[in-house]
């Protein structure tokens, strides 16, 4: 996950969410955890720095044991 601000064109770096067992649970995760950091942050400060939060799912090959 992503933070970034438009006011100053950039983004922390990533922030590594959880893994999950299919594309449509990370959206759904993905989604979920971006609304609760915007809940966390407010209304006030998203406005002022004109935050945004971007994610992305993709595929780890895991070696099973």
């Amino acid at each position: 996950m992503f933070m970034c601000s438009s006011v100053n064109s950039m983004c922390l770096d990533p922030h590594p969410l959880s893994y999950h067992n299919s594309h449509y649970d990370c959206l759904q995760a993905g989604y979920e955890e971006a609304s609760n950091k915007l809940t966390e942050i407010g209304k006030e400060e998203t406005n002022k720095h004109e935050i945004y939060i971007k994610f992305s799912c993709s595929w780890e090959k895991v070696n099973e044991v």
